[in-house]
């Protein structure tokens, strides 16, 4: 490891302010308040999750990621390694995290696990070449050299940088999430950091471009923790490592039940009754990045009015319920649109497959999700 640290070192060094101190402000804090640590004796394992750095933003301040919701529903305790962006840098802060793995494993826990997004990717798997106190580590999306845009001659490093450090770990088994449309990727990690785990004798989950999980940070959406919790889980634990293959997941294939429900009509609506059946009078279904389900189904078209019901399924985070909402649309040409004044609006086209493309917009920030929805009768 030695022979790493200084190239690293200049390189984090060089995303900082040349005036900036250097030392490091690191604290461990609970990744979930409603969740008290189980302790040592209790719980499964631990996992200490990393979160980003930014240049503009305390990323300390960003959520902790849904998929870690599974570990600690599990029995883990689930902590987060937060730092300062002023004097974060790869060698201080993967030093520090490697400590904190030691003392957690002589503390008695069983498992430590180390678990990271971008820059925090990058220090979990640094720490695990330090310290064999590590067991495993999760690295989504590992990047500490910025992106395709505004750190050109840097941005190749996330990869270079990420095999010398993947050469550098000891015994902890690696699982590593690359994403489609991130632009901190050079491309082509996937199968050259298999190459080097393999060499090294590391156990190995790798997976590449998941389908509809696009950015840089696919990872921290609920959709993420739909199709990987459980297997993020089970790699976690001792045992056999998970293939890819083993990590598909069900969920979304089918509306669950609580989607299919009939639901109750909205008094007060009325259309004119329809003499030919539009093929838009189905029921239409998909999920957003947020890890929703979405149900329209579209009651009733008129000319250009359009009756239907908009059902949302419960989110991963144990605060968004499932709801259903009557919504009067119309046509625009071949773009199905609800903008009633003071709703949330929703728009969909149809696609060549015979899919709909869809968009919802909140009505107070202008925030967007996207989804595709395809017929299920």
């Amino acid at each position: 490891m030695v022979r790493l640290l200084p190239v690293l070192f200049a390189a984090a060094l060089a995303v900082l302010p040349a005036s900036a101190p250097r030392a490091l402000d690191a604290n461990i804090t609970p990744a979930f308040d409603d969740t008290p640590a189980r302790g040592p004796a209790q719980a499964r394992g631990v996992v200490v999750w990393s979160h980003g750095r930014s240049l503009d933003s305390e990323d300390m301040m960003s959520r902790s990621p849904l998929y870690l919701r599974a570990l600690r529903d599990a029995g883990w305790d689930v902590v987060r390694f937060e730092r300062r962006r002023v004097g974060d840098t790869l060698p201080a802060s993967s030093q520090a995290l490697a400590a904190r793995a030691e003392a957690l494993k002589s503390q008695g826990y069983r498992r430590v696990v180390l678990a990271g997004q971008s820059f925090g990717a990058f220090l979990s798997l640094m720490a695990a070449g330090r310290s064999e106190a590590v067991d495993a580590v999760v690295a989504t999306a590992p990047a500490a050299f910025g992106n395709h845009s505004e750190a050109f001659s840097t941005w190749r490093m996330n990869a270079t940088q990420l095999y010398n450090v993947l050469r550098e770990v000891r015994r902890a088994k690696v699982a590593l999430f690359f994403f489609q449309g991130d632009d901190f990727d050079p491309g082509g990690r996937a199968d050259r950091s298999g190459e080097i785990l393999a060499a090294e004798g590391v156990e190995a989950l790798i997976i590449d471009q998941p389908a509809e999980l696009p950015g840089h940070n696919a990872g921290a959406t609920g959709l993420f923790a739909r199709r990987y919790g459980s297997c993020i889980l089970r790699f976690a634990e001792e045992g056999r490592t998970p293939s890819p293959a083993d990590c598909e997941q069900p969920w979304g294939a089918k509306p669950a039940a609580e989607m299919l429900s009939p639901a109750a009509s909205t008094p007060g609506i009325s259309l004119a009754a329809v003499r030919t059946r539009s093929p838009l009078e189905r029921r239409w279904y998909g999920y957003y990045l947020n890890g929703r389900e979405v149900m329209l189904s579209i009651d009733a078209v008129d000319g250009e009015r359009v009756r239907a019901t908009y059902t949302l399924g419960a989110g991963v985070d144990p605060d968004q319920k499932p709801e259903t909402n009557q919504r009067i649309g119309r046509l625009d040409g071949e773009e199905l649109v609800f903008d009633e004044p003071g709703r949330n609006v929703l728009r969909f086209r149809p696609r060549h497959d015979g899919r709909l493309a869809g968009t919802w917009t909140d009505a107070r920030d202008g925030g967007r999700l996207q989804v595709v929805l395809r017929p299920i009768e």
